[in-house]
Protein backbone atom coordinates (compact mmCIF):
# COMPACT_ATOMS: atom_id res chain seq x y z
CA UNK A 1 0.00 0.00 0.00
CA UNK A 2 1.22 3.76 -0.69
CA UNK A 3 2.10 5.61 2.14
CA UNK A 4 3.34 9.07 2.68
CA UNK A 5 6.67 8.64 4.37
CA UNK A 6 8.61 11.77 5.63
CA UNK A 7 12.79 11.14 5.50
CA UNK A 8 14.52 13.70 8.07
CA UNK A 9 18.33 13.91 7.00
CA UNK A 10 19.66 14.10 3.11
CA UNK A 11 22.87 12.81 3.53
CA UNK A 12 23.86 9.65 1.30
CA UNK A 13 21.98 7.45 3.58
CA UNK A 14 19.04 9.26 3.86
CA UNK A 15 18.52 9.87 -0.03
CA UNK A 16 18.69 5.95 -0.92
CA UNK A 17 16.05 5.16 2.11
CA UNK A 18 14.45 7.54 -0.30
CA UNK A 19 14.83 6.13 -3.31
CA UNK A 20 14.39 2.62 -1.88
CA UNK A 21 11.05 4.12 -0.35
CA UNK A 22 9.87 5.38 -3.82
CA UNK A 23 10.66 2.27 -5.37
CA UNK A 24 8.53 0.33 -3.45
CA UNK A 25 5.71 3.09 -4.62
CA UNK A 26 5.58 5.47 -1.34
CA UNK A 27 4.95 8.92 -1.34
CA UNK A 28 8.56 10.29 -0.03
CA UNK A 29 9.46 13.61 1.33
CA UNK A 30 12.82 14.29 2.19
CA UNK A 31 13.97 16.93 4.81
CA UNK A 32 17.36 18.39 4.92
CA UNK A 33 18.53 22.00 6.28
CA UNK A 34 21.38 21.60 3.72
CA UNK A 35 21.50 20.92 -0.18
CA UNK A 36 21.52 16.91 -0.14
CA UNK A 37 24.31 14.97 0.10
CA UNK A 38 26.09 18.10 0.03
CA UNK A 39 27.10 17.44 4.08
CA UNK A 40 28.68 14.64 6.24
CA UNK A 41 27.89 13.09 3.43
CA UNK A 42 30.36 14.80 0.56
CA UNK A 43 34.13 14.70 2.99
CA UNK A 44 34.92 11.24 2.76
CA UNK A 45 37.69 9.17 0.91
CA UNK A 46 35.49 7.67 -2.01
CA UNK A 47 35.77 4.02 -0.64
CA UNK A 48 33.28 1.84 -2.00
CA UNK A 49 34.02 -1.34 -0.87
CA UNK A 50 32.60 -5.11 0.05
CA UNK A 51 35.72 -5.50 2.21
CA UNK A 52 35.82 -2.56 5.22
CA UNK A 53 33.98 -4.59 7.46
CA UNK A 54 36.75 -4.48 9.73
CA UNK A 55 35.68 -2.20 12.87
CA UNK A 56 37.28 0.79 14.54
CA UNK A 57 38.40 -1.19 17.89
CA UNK A 58 40.20 -4.00 17.10
CA UNK A 59 42.42 -6.38 19.96
CA UNK A 60 45.21 -4.43 20.90
CA UNK A 61 44.09 -0.58 20.53
CA UNK A 62 43.74 0.13 24.00
CA UNK A 63 47.36 0.53 23.65
CA UNK A 64 47.86 2.15 20.57
CA UNK A 65 45.11 5.06 21.49
CA UNK A 66 47.43 7.16 24.32
CA UNK A 67 50.17 7.17 21.89
CA UNK A 68 47.93 8.37 18.94
CA UNK A 69 46.48 11.43 21.20
CA UNK A 70 50.04 12.92 22.44
CA UNK A 71 51.05 12.90 18.80
CA UNK A 72 49.97 16.00 16.77
CA UNK A 73 49.87 14.07 13.48
CA UNK A 74 48.00 11.15 14.86
CA UNK A 75 45.01 9.54 13.71
CA UNK A 76 42.75 10.60 16.81
CA UNK A 77 42.48 13.70 18.93
CA UNK A 78 40.32 14.56 22.17
CA UNK A 79 40.67 18.34 23.88
CA UNK A 80 41.55 17.39 27.59
CA UNK A 81 38.09 19.71 28.32
CA UNK A 82 35.91 17.14 26.72
CA UNK A 83 37.53 13.77 28.43
CA UNK A 84 34.83 13.78 31.09
CA UNK A 85 32.55 13.88 28.24
CA UNK A 86 33.71 10.79 26.29
CA UNK A 87 35.42 8.49 28.50
CA UNK A 88 32.46 6.54 28.95
CA UNK A 89 31.69 6.33 25.17
CA UNK A 90 35.34 4.95 25.34
CA UNK A 91 35.04 2.83 28.04
CA UNK A 92 32.39 0.93 25.37
CA UNK A 93 34.56 1.00 22.30
CA UNK A 94 37.36 -0.57 23.86
CA UNK A 95 35.07 -3.28 25.16
CA UNK A 96 34.06 -4.33 21.84
CA UNK A 97 37.93 -4.92 21.02
CA UNK A 98 37.80 -8.35 21.75
CA UNK A 99 37.87 -10.90 19.12
CA UNK A 100 34.64 -12.53 19.43
CA UNK A 101 32.90 -9.28 19.28
CA UNK A 102 35.18 -7.71 16.74
CA UNK A 103 33.83 -11.14 14.28
CA UNK A 104 29.98 -10.19 15.63
CA UNK A 105 30.12 -7.15 14.82
CA UNK A 106 31.94 -7.47 11.50
CA UNK A 107 29.06 -9.93 10.39
CA UNK A 108 27.04 -7.42 10.73
CA UNK A 109 28.84 -4.66 9.24
CA UNK A 110 29.29 -7.38 5.81
CA UNK A 111 25.91 -8.06 5.80
CA UNK A 112 25.42 -3.88 5.00
CA UNK A 113 28.91 -3.59 2.98
CA UNK A 114 28.55 -6.86 0.44
CA UNK A 115 26.31 -5.20 -2.23
CA UNK A 116 27.22 -1.49 -1.74
CA UNK A 117 29.36 -1.01 -5.66
CA UNK A 118 26.24 -3.05 -7.02
CA UNK A 119 23.76 -0.87 -4.68
CA UNK A 120 25.52 2.31 -6.06
CA UNK A 121 25.36 1.15 -10.14
CA UNK A 122 21.82 0.45 -10.24
CA UNK A 123 20.66 3.66 -8.26
CA UNK A 124 23.14 5.33 -10.68
CA UNK A 125 21.72 3.71 -13.71
CA UNK A 126 19.79 5.84 -15.99
CA UNK A 127 21.50 9.12 -14.48
CA UNK A 128 24.08 9.82 -17.48
CA UNK A 129 26.73 9.85 -14.44
CA UNK A 130 27.31 5.76 -13.58
CA UNK A 131 31.09 6.56 -14.20
CA UNK A 132 30.88 8.08 -10.51
CA UNK A 133 31.93 4.88 -9.32
CA UNK A 134 34.79 3.28 -10.89
CA UNK A 135 36.11 -0.21 -10.23
CA UNK A 136 39.42 0.31 -8.02
CA UNK A 137 41.66 -1.81 -5.24
CA UNK A 138 41.85 -0.63 -1.76
CA UNK A 139 45.66 -0.56 -1.47
CA UNK A 140 46.89 -0.49 2.12
CA UNK A 141 50.81 0.70 1.68
CA UNK A 142 53.42 0.24 4.55
CA UNK A 143 57.19 1.55 4.79
CA UNK A 144 58.22 -1.38 6.41
CA UNK A 145 58.94 -4.10 4.00
CA UNK A 146 57.54 -7.14 6.41
CA UNK A 147 54.56 -5.13 7.88
CA UNK A 148 52.15 -6.20 5.07
CA UNK A 149 50.41 -9.88 5.87
CA UNK A 150 47.02 -11.47 5.53
CA UNK A 151 47.65 -13.27 8.13
CA UNK A 152 46.26 -11.00 10.38
CA UNK A 153 43.01 -10.98 12.00
CA UNK A 154 41.75 -8.32 10.13
CA UNK A 155 42.80 -9.96 6.67
CA UNK A 156 41.53 -13.22 8.10
CA UNK A 157 38.02 -11.74 8.49
CA UNK A 158 38.32 -10.85 5.17
CA UNK A 159 39.54 -13.86 3.29
CA UNK A 160 36.79 -15.88 5.20
CA UNK A 161 34.10 -13.26 3.67
CA UNK A 162 35.06 -14.02 0.13
CA UNK A 163 38.05 -11.01 -0.15
CA UNK A 164 40.81 -11.31 -2.80
CA UNK A 165 43.96 -10.29 -0.99
CA UNK A 166 47.29 -10.03 -2.60
CA UNK A 167 50.90 -8.89 -0.39
CA UNK A 168 53.29 -6.78 -3.08
CA UNK A 169 56.91 -6.03 -2.57
CA UNK A 170 57.82 -2.08 -3.12
CA UNK A 171 58.34 -2.33 -6.57
CA UNK A 172 55.50 -4.04 -7.11
CA UNK A 173 53.80 -1.35 -5.40
CA UNK A 174 55.18 1.37 -7.74
CA UNK A 175 53.86 -0.58 -10.74
CA UNK A 176 50.51 -0.58 -9.53
CA UNK A 177 50.61 3.22 -8.26
CA UNK A 178 53.65 4.73 -9.73
CA UNK A 179 53.58 8.16 -8.03
CA UNK A 180 53.75 6.79 -4.46
CA UNK A 181 56.83 7.42 -2.75
CA UNK A 182 59.57 4.67 -3.00
CA UNK A 183 59.68 4.71 0.87
CA UNK A 184 56.65 2.63 0.73
CA UNK A 185 57.94 -1.13 0.73
CA UNK A 186 54.98 -3.26 0.86
CA UNK A 187 50.90 -3.05 0.47
CA UNK A 188 47.90 -4.97 0.97
CA UNK A 189 46.08 -5.18 -2.24
CA UNK A 190 42.19 -5.83 -1.52
CA UNK A 191 40.55 -6.87 -4.77
CA UNK A 192 36.80 -6.05 -6.19
CA UNK A 193 36.15 -3.20 -5.09
CA UNK A 194 35.15 0.37 -6.45
CA UNK A 195 35.62 4.25 -5.52
CA UNK A 196 33.77 7.32 -6.18
CA UNK A 197 35.27 9.99 -8.90
CA UNK A 198 33.01 12.37 -6.34
CA UNK A 199 30.77 11.11 -3.21
CA UNK A 200 29.15 14.85 -3.40
CA UNK A 201 28.26 14.44 -6.85
CA UNK A 202 26.75 11.43 -6.51
CA UNK A 203 24.49 12.58 -3.85
CA UNK A 204 23.55 15.29 -5.97
CA UNK A 205 22.98 13.25 -8.61
CA UNK A 206 20.93 10.90 -6.93
CA UNK A 207 18.60 13.69 -5.34
CA UNK A 208 18.16 14.76 -8.71
CA UNK A 209 17.24 11.13 -9.96
CA UNK A 210 14.74 10.99 -6.36
CA UNK A 211 12.60 14.42 -7.36
CA UNK A 212 12.33 13.04 -11.26
CA UNK A 213 10.69 10.31 -9.97
CA UNK A 214 8.31 12.19 -7.97
CA UNK A 215 10.09 12.58 -4.43
CA UNK A 216 10.15 16.11 -2.93
CA UNK A 217 13.22 17.39 -1.29
CA UNK A 218 12.52 20.58 0.88
CA UNK A 219 15.40 22.65 2.58
CA UNK A 220 14.13 23.13 6.48
CA UNK A 221 15.92 23.36 9.48
CA UNK A 222 14.43 20.40 11.80
CA UNK A 223 13.43 21.02 15.45
CA UNK A 224 11.81 18.81 16.82
CA UNK A 225 9.61 15.76 16.48
CA UNK A 226 6.83 13.89 18.73
CA UNK A 227 4.74 10.93 18.38
CA UNK A 228 0.86 12.05 17.65
CA UNK A 229 -1.38 8.73 18.03
CA UNK A 230 -0.08 6.64 15.52
CA UNK A 231 1.72 9.72 13.14
CA UNK A 232 4.22 11.75 14.19
CA UNK A 233 4.55 15.70 14.35
CA UNK A 234 7.53 17.84 12.73
CA UNK A 235 8.84 21.01 13.78
CA UNK A 236 10.42 22.76 10.84
CA UNK A 237 11.55 26.65 10.40
CA UNK A 238 8.40 26.15 8.15
CA UNK A 239 6.07 25.13 10.78
CA UNK A 240 4.00 21.97 11.91
CA UNK A 241 3.45 18.78 10.06
CA UNK A 242 2.42 15.35 10.27
CA UNK A 243 3.22 11.79 8.72
CA UNK A 244 2.33 8.83 9.16
CA UNK A 245 5.80 7.12 8.96
CA UNK A 246 9.36 9.48 9.94
CA UNK A 247 12.45 8.14 9.12
CA UNK A 248 15.46 9.34 11.23
CA UNK A 249 18.38 9.91 9.00
CA UNK A 250 20.03 12.81 10.42
CA UNK A 251 23.46 11.63 11.26
CA UNK A 252 25.35 12.96 14.46
CA UNK A 253 22.48 15.45 15.07
CA UNK A 254 19.90 11.93 15.54
CA UNK A 255 20.52 11.14 19.18
CA UNK A 256 20.12 15.04 19.63
CA UNK A 257 16.48 15.21 18.24
CA UNK A 258 15.64 11.70 20.29
CA UNK A 259 17.00 12.93 23.88
CA UNK A 260 13.72 14.93 24.19
CA UNK A 261 11.69 12.16 23.40
CA UNK A 262 13.58 10.41 26.83
CA UNK A 263 15.74 8.13 24.52
CA UNK A 264 19.36 8.11 25.19
CA UNK A 265 21.70 6.44 22.78
CA UNK A 266 25.51 6.41 22.69
CA UNK A 267 26.55 8.64 19.57
CA UNK A 268 29.58 10.68 19.43
CA UNK A 269 30.13 13.28 16.96
CA UNK A 270 33.62 12.16 15.42
CA UNK A 271 34.65 15.35 13.40
CA UNK A 272 36.33 14.10 10.36
CA UNK A 273 38.90 16.42 8.10
CA UNK A 274 39.66 15.84 4.27
CA UNK A 275 42.17 18.55 1.98
CA UNK A 276 41.78 17.87 -1.82
CA UNK A 277 44.53 19.12 -3.53
CA UNK A 278 43.23 20.65 -6.63
CA UNK A 279 46.47 20.98 -8.63
CA UNK A 280 48.23 17.90 -7.64
CA UNK A 281 50.96 16.61 -10.41
CA UNK A 282 50.36 13.05 -9.34
CA UNK A 283 47.45 10.41 -9.72
CA UNK A 284 46.43 7.59 -7.87
CA UNK A 285 44.88 4.40 -9.71
CA UNK A 286 43.35 3.43 -6.31
CA UNK A 287 42.13 4.14 -3.25
CA UNK A 288 45.38 4.23 -1.15
CA UNK A 289 45.77 3.66 2.33
CA UNK A 290 48.39 5.14 4.56
CA UNK A 291 48.71 2.18 6.84
CA UNK A 292 51.45 4.32 9.27
CA UNK A 293 49.37 7.12 9.12
CA UNK A 294 45.76 6.07 8.80
CA UNK A 295 44.19 8.39 6.18
CA UNK A 296 43.28 7.89 2.96
CA UNK A 297 44.14 9.43 -0.52
CA UNK A 298 42.45 9.12 -4.25
CA UNK A 299 41.91 11.11 -6.85
CA UNK A 300 38.68 12.71 -7.58
CA UNK A 301 37.32 14.91 -10.29
CA UNK A 302 38.58 17.65 -8.89
CA UNK A 303 41.99 16.49 -7.47
CA UNK A 304 43.62 14.41 -5.15
CA UNK A 305 41.95 14.10 -1.78
CA UNK A 306 43.18 13.39 1.60
CA UNK A 307 40.80 12.01 3.99
CA UNK A 308 41.18 10.84 7.76
CA UNK A 309 41.61 11.81 10.99
CA UNK A 310 38.88 11.19 14.16
CA UNK A 311 38.48 14.68 16.40
CA UNK A 312 36.41 13.73 19.59
CA UNK A 313 35.04 17.50 20.80
CA UNK A 314 31.33 17.33 20.59
CA UNK A 315 28.76 17.97 18.31
CA UNK A 316 29.18 21.60 18.70
CA UNK A 317 33.29 22.18 18.75
CA UNK A 318 34.70 24.44 16.68
CA UNK A 319 36.73 23.27 13.20
CA UNK A 320 40.48 22.63 14.47
CA UNK A 321 42.44 24.44 11.80
CA UNK A 322 45.78 22.46 13.34
CA UNK A 323 44.14 19.17 12.22
CA UNK A 324 43.69 20.45 8.85
CA UNK A 325 47.54 21.50 9.18
CA UNK A 326 48.47 18.13 10.29
CA UNK A 327 46.51 16.04 8.04
CA UNK A 328 48.01 18.27 4.75
CA UNK A 329 51.95 17.16 6.38
CA UNK A 330 50.99 13.93 6.34
CA UNK A 331 49.61 14.05 2.66
CA UNK A 332 53.09 15.57 1.62
CA UNK A 333 54.46 11.70 2.63
CA UNK A 334 52.16 9.83 0.21
CA UNK A 335 54.71 11.09 -2.93
CA UNK A 336 57.67 13.60 -3.33
CA UNK A 337 55.76 14.95 -6.68
CA UNK A 338 52.64 16.05 -4.60
CA UNK A 339 52.04 19.53 -4.82
CA UNK A 340 50.03 21.07 -2.18
CA UNK A 341 49.81 24.49 -3.08
CA UNK A 342 46.23 24.61 -4.17
CA UNK A 343 43.98 22.88 -2.03
CA UNK A 344 40.28 23.51 -0.35
CA UNK A 345 39.71 21.88 2.90
CA UNK A 346 36.47 20.23 4.40
CA UNK A 347 35.31 18.96 8.06
CA UNK A 348 32.19 17.25 8.94
CA UNK A 349 30.82 15.12 11.97
CA UNK A 350 30.40 11.62 11.68
CA UNK A 351 27.73 9.91 13.87
CA UNK A 352 29.57 7.06 15.76
CA UNK A 353 28.43 4.39 18.36
CA UNK A 354 30.97 2.62 20.32
CA UNK A 355 30.23 -0.68 18.33
CA UNK A 356 31.14 1.06 14.69
CA UNK A 357 27.26 -0.10 13.74
CA UNK A 358 24.67 1.89 13.06
CA UNK A 359 21.03 2.03 14.28
CA UNK A 360 18.35 0.64 12.09
CA UNK A 361 14.86 -0.50 13.10
CA UNK A 362 12.13 1.03 15.05
CA UNK A 363 12.35 1.73 18.79
CA UNK A 364 9.94 0.17 21.03
CA UNK A 365 6.91 2.37 22.07
CA UNK A 366 7.72 4.49 19.58
CA UNK A 367 6.08 3.05 16.15
CA UNK A 368 6.24 4.11 12.64
CA UNK A 369 9.68 5.67 13.39
CA UNK A 370 12.22 4.31 11.86
CA UNK A 371 16.03 4.68 12.35
CA UNK A 372 18.61 5.22 9.96
CA UNK A 373 22.01 6.43 11.09
CA UNK A 374 24.80 6.22 13.43
CA UNK A 375 27.19 4.57 10.77
CA UNK A 376 30.32 6.07 11.28
CA UNK A 377 32.93 5.72 8.84
CA UNK A 378 30.95 3.81 6.89
CA UNK A 379 28.04 5.62 5.40
CA UNK A 380 29.15 5.80 1.81
CA UNK A 381 29.41 2.03 1.48
CA UNK A 382 27.01 1.52 3.37
CA UNK A 383 23.92 3.48 2.63
CA UNK A 384 22.44 1.30 -0.78
CA UNK A 385 21.86 -1.43 1.95
CA UNK A 386 20.57 0.72 4.49
CA UNK A 387 17.75 2.03 2.39
CA UNK A 388 16.86 -1.27 1.53
CA UNK A 389 16.38 -2.02 4.61
CA UNK A 390 14.49 0.89 5.70
CA UNK A 391 11.71 0.53 2.79
CA UNK A 392 11.18 -3.23 3.68
CA UNK A 393 10.61 -2.05 7.42
CA UNK A 394 8.36 0.73 6.48
CA UNK A 395 6.54 -1.60 4.42
CA UNK A 396 5.77 -4.04 6.78
CA UNK A 397 7.83 -6.58 5.51
CA UNK A 398 10.48 -8.53 7.76
CA UNK A 399 13.91 -8.29 6.42
CA UNK A 400 15.92 -11.68 5.75
CA UNK A 401 18.46 -10.88 8.42
CA UNK A 402 19.33 -11.21 11.95
CA UNK A 403 18.08 -6.78 12.29
CA UNK A 404 18.51 -7.20 16.10
CA UNK A 405 22.88 -6.57 16.05
CA UNK A 406 21.29 -2.86 14.48
CA UNK A 407 18.66 -2.09 17.11
CA UNK A 408 19.00 1.26 18.18
CA UNK A 409 18.07 -0.51 21.63
CA UNK A 410 21.00 -2.69 22.06
CA UNK A 411 23.25 -0.46 24.55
Amino acid sequence: MTTQVTVLGAGIVGICSALSLLERGHQVTLIDRDAPGQATSLGNAGVISPWSIIPQSMPGTWKKVPGWMLDPLGPVSVPVSYLPWVATWGLRFLANSREHRVREISAGMETLNRDCVTGFRNHLRGTGAEDLVEDSYYVHAYRDPNAASLDTLDNRIRLAAGAELDCVSGGELLEIEPDLSPDFKSAVIIKGQARARSPGRIGAVLAEKFQTMGGEIRRETLHSIAPNGDQWIYRTDAGEFNTPKLVLSMGAWSAKILKPLGIRLPLEAERGYHVTFTEPGIKLNNSVLDADNKFVASSMEDGVRAAGTAEFAGLDAPINEKRITGLIELAKRISPKLKTEARTTWSGQRPSFPDSLPAIGEIPGFPNLITAFGHSHYGLMQAPKTGQLVAELVSGARPNIDMNIYSPTRF
